[in-house]
């Protein structure tokens, strides 16, 4: 009797050691684009319109000044 277990240990472990095991594939990295060298300048833009001077606004005497702050695209702290 001891040798008929030990005759279906050895060939239960040869079966589960016979199954298929998985392959193992290995994806190739995405090729990662370099830039070459940089080209000649191109040529260069007109010269802009210069702009007129704005008025000079008034003077506040004892009148209240009203500051708004610029809008930020960043979060805030």
């Amino acid at each position: 009797m001891n040798r008929s277990i030990l005759m279906a240990a050895l060939i239960a472990t040869l079966t589960f050691a016979a199954c298929d095991k998985p392959t193992v594939v290995n994806v190739p990295a995405a090729p990662v684009a370099v830039p070459g060298p940089s080209g000649p300048p191109g040529a260069t833009g007109d010269q802009g319109a210069t702009g007129s001077q704005g008025a000079t606004g008034k003077s506040t005497e004892g009148g209240a000044v009203i500051v708004t702050p610029p809008t930020s695209s960043g979060p805030a702290n």
